[in-house]
């Protein structure tokens, strides 16, 4: 990422600029640094909105949206969200909607209204379908899983967020998509967790934890780790 933003500056070149601030972006979202996309985003606004390129001013937007969201101004972020999805569908383009409709639905689960993000999953999944643009698939039904239990808080939806979490697992597994495995592990093992199966958590979650050899700074693979300290103690 670092490499790719030095040589778009070299090269003065103002459309791969956009591309490669576009697309640090998209990293430290996957690593979860709001500030990090906050900082980003700016430097991708003024460029993208200085030379009209409305695709990226669009992506610009649902980015800042979801780093106020994420930075507790949950409010604020999902109007920005949703109004900047309308305008990027606008563009004719549905590159990355699946994934930007996966943002907002989460961002709605964070403000306490997780119909309004599972009918946002609905939509993403039908995309998918749509368009064959799978590769944030395994995410969308983590997050469906996960807001059906905040939906109801109880028992009642387990089997069916526990499905959601067992077909993340499948497709992140038939992807070789460690990072999306990771989560649907961790939100499968949590569940599990709760119905008192801590130690099926802990089979579940500690190969996945043990595959991953650097980034232990990142907030994914902190959490897998407190996760397996609760399951069973201390882990090195």
């Amino acid at each position: 990422m670092h490499e790719a933003l030095t040589l778009a500056r070299a090269l003065a070149h103002l459309p791969s600029m956009a591309n490669a601030l576009r697309f640090a972006t998209t990293v430290h979202q996957f690593r979860r640094e709001p500030q990090a996309v906050q900082e980003r985003t700016a430097a991708l606004m003024a460029l993208a909105t200085e030379r009209g390129f409305a695709q990226q001013v669009a992506l610009a937007t649902i980015a800042r949206g979801w780093a106020l969201a994420a930075q507790g101004q949950g409010a604020e972020g999902t109007v920005q969200m949703r109004q900047w999805l309308t305008a990027h569908r606008a563009t004719g383009s549905e590159q990355s909607r699946p994934y930007n409709l996966a943002l907002l639905a989460k961002a709605y689960g964070g403000i306490g209204q997780p119909a309004e993000g599972l009918a946002l999953l609905a939509e993403a999944l039908t995309t998918v379908d749509r368009t064959g643009e799978r590769g944030w698939e395994a995410e969308l039904y983590r997050l469906q899983g996960e807001l059906l239990l905040a939906q109801v808080g109880d028992s009642q939806e387990m089997p069916t967020a526990a499905t959601c979490f067992q077909e993340a697992l499948a497709i992140a597994r038939r992807q070789q998509a460690k990072s999306w495995e990771l989560r649907a592990a961790m939100s499968l093992a949590r569940l599990w967790q709760r119905q008192g199966t801590c130690g099926e958590a802990r089979e579940l979650l500690a190969p996945i934890y043990g595959w991953f050899t650097e980034d232990f700074d990142t907030a994914d693979l902190q959490e897998a780790k407190a996760l397996l300290e609760e399951l069973s103690g201390p882990w090195p």
